[in-house]
């Protein structure tokens, strides 16, 4: 389904444009130079429509909040589209000087790279404003070279299959004679889409965002000391030791937000590494401290794509998946959007035992996640 989208919105896109730059020749003094209109209008509608599609495809169950994101992406888009194709369609006008003897194959191939380049680079730029990975900046870096060369990539096989097309053209039905143009900048879309729906792919890469639990508090110091959370000198390791207050291990975890921190708070995501083991518990050694649980009360064991959760078997009866309490030791496979909760050894009120909460995620598909 999600290829299908879009190829969809590619195709969409392109039409949009060519069709609205058909409508600004019969308006304007260019109908001798058609490039110089079709090519930024073309440009600016498959670059907005493939980021407004990439966000909302995102973040499919928050409309508004995608609504209030796009704005600035949008301006980009077009800015970027305009700018590139506006360029990309006067160098074309030039080159089809017949005093320069390029061939125009060559020509419309060099504009049709510039399109897809305008759409790629406004993909991998606006990225940023709507994905918590882009917080990695060696995966943002990543994600904008991908972008840039994929996105020209499709365009020089949509410029080669549209110059076949031309060239057979003669053999053409009569219907399709004499919209070439349409057919090739619809697969210019198709193209793109079906690029970026590879390229755009979630990221498998395994999450926990902190839950109830975790809300902000006062740290309390086993000193019988407290601290508003603003000192970092709180002792070495994880600060089991000092403190009681959650936190990561920072030689193997990290936040997706904020690298540098290691206290857990709510609404922060821990990021997971690809492969390995973690321990959860409150001993000082813990990969996750979290005070109150049993010393070692569960392994998450991370393998290529799945991750496992392991119990502690003498503790397994105070973790609970997505509300319903372990009733064996054996190990459990996450899924995305998995609910894992924790109860401690302590008492948070008459009878109710202290629970901590986290949200499994396997790819980082909300911009919320």
């Amino acid at each position: 389904m999600r290829v299908y989208l879009y190829i969809l919105a590619g195709v969409a896109s392109a039409l949009i444009g060519w069709n609205l730059g058909q409508f600004l020749l019969d308006a304007s003094v260019f109908q001798q130079n058609p490039e110089v209109v079709l090519f930024p209008c073309v440009a600016i509608s498959l670059a907005v429509g493939i980021v407004m599609h990439e966000i909302f495809i995102s973040n499919p169950t928050r409309p508004k909040l995608s609504f209030r994101m796009v704005r600035l992406p949008i301006l980009i888009a077009a800015g970027l589209g305009l700018l590139i194709g506006s360029i990309a369609g006067g160098i074309s006008q030039i080159l089809f000087l017949p005093q320069i003897p390029i061939p125009a194959p060559i020509v419309r191939l060099l504009g049709w790279i510039a399109i897809g380049s305008s759409v790629g680079l406004a993909e991998g730029l606006t990225w940023r404003w709507h994905s918590q990975e882009a917080g990695d900046r060696k995966r943002s870096r990543q994600r904008f070279r991908l972008s840039l060369l994929a996105a020209s990539g499709a365009s020089v096989v949509a410029a080669s299959l549209f110059e076949l097309l031309r060239l057979g053209a003669g053999q053409m039905p009569e219907a399709l004679k004499g919209i070439e143009d349409p057919i090739g900048f619809s697969l210019l879309g198709l193209l793109l889409g079906l690029t970026f729906s590879i390229t755009n792919s979630p990221s498998y890469r395994a999450a926990l965002r902190a839950g109830s639990g975790f809300e902000y508090t006062e740290w309390e110091y086993d000193d019988g000391r407290s601290d508003d959370g603003g000192s970092d000198d709180i002792g070495s390791g994880n600060g089991a030791d000092n403190h009681r207050v959650p936190q990561i291990d920072r030689d193997l975890l990290a936040f997706v937000s904020d690298g540098a921190a290691k206290d857990i708070e709510e609404g922060l995501s821990i990021r997971l590494p690809a492969t390995g083991k973690i321990t959860i518990g409150s001993e000082p050694t813990a990969t996750i401290y979290i005070p109150g649980l049993p010393s070692h009360v569960a392994d998450l064991e991370l393998r290529s794509r799945q991750t496992l959760l392991h119990p502690n078997p003498s503790y397994f009866k105070t973790i609970e998946i997505n509300g319903e309490p372990l009733a064996a030791r054996q190990p459990i496979p996450l899924k995305h959007n998995y609910l894992l909760t924790f109860h401690t050894l302590e008492e948070d009120g008459p009878h109710e035992p202290k629970i901590y909460r986290f949200v499994y995620y396997n790819r980082f598909l909300d911009p919320q996640a």
